[in-house]
């Protein structure tokens, strides 16, 4: 069982249809008993870093996420999933994130051609042999939408990064946590590969 953890942020949805089209018996919850007793669990949405926070600490879930992770329950984050995983982001200054993984948020440098928010298909440079990319080549494209990235403090937990104004640390694997700025859910077939690569990734691996 996947439990997808709700916190009332945007975009949950289209993750639970993408990985129901995968077969998979997905739940929707916020129930500490449900999420630590799946196979794997999800954080997806899309929305302000302050406001996740204040919604998952009031819900009660930043616990149930730290408790998941020590169990080493398979964690995938995703876009502003990822973002609260680390410590602190520059959209909320003053709100510490989950502090999970080491690293913190910037806002996009303004530069000439450069759009804000980042909206749109890129492609991803692979490195340090990430799992969620088996059988992903080199500089396949996936859908970001994002006005804040990941500036993770250590390189070798970075598995994918993609070029944008900045150098954005696209994609993070650290032990059981997993993470993607961009959306695989909106990423056509590589996007799904992604997921089916998470779900076949079992505990004990983690």
């Amino acid at each position: 069982m996947i439990a997808i953890i709700d916190y009332d942020a945007g975009n949950i949805k289209s993750v639970e249809k993408a990985m129901e089209h995968l077969g998979q018996d997905v739940r929707l919850t916020r129930d500490a008993k449900t999420i630590l007793a799946a196979d794997h669990v999800i954080l997806p949405g899309v929305g302000n870093f302050g406001d996740a926070m204040e919604k998952l600490n009031r819900y009660g879930l930043t616990s149930v996420i730290r408790e998941v992770v020590e169990k080493r329950i398979p964690f995938l984050g995703i876009c502003l999933g990822l973002q609260l995983l680390f410590e602190s982001s520059e959209e909320s200054p003053g709100i510490p994130g989950l502090g999970i993984l080491k690293g913190k948020i910037v806002r996009f440098d303004e530069r000439e051609g450069y759009k804000i928010p980042h909206m749109g298909w890129n492609s991803l440079h692979l490195q340090n042999e990430g799992r969620l990319f088996r059988g992903i080549p080199d500089q396949a494209y996936v859908y970001f939408v994002h006005s804040y990235y990941l500036k993770a403090e250590e390189e070798q937990i970075v598995k994918a990064s993609s070029d944008y104004a900045n150098r954005i640390h696209a994609s993070v694997e650290q032990d059981n946590v997993f993470a993607c700025q961009f959306h695989p859910e909106k990423s056509s077939e590589v996007g799904l590969q992604i997921l089916k690569n998470f779900v076949s990734i079992r505990k004990e691996e983690g």
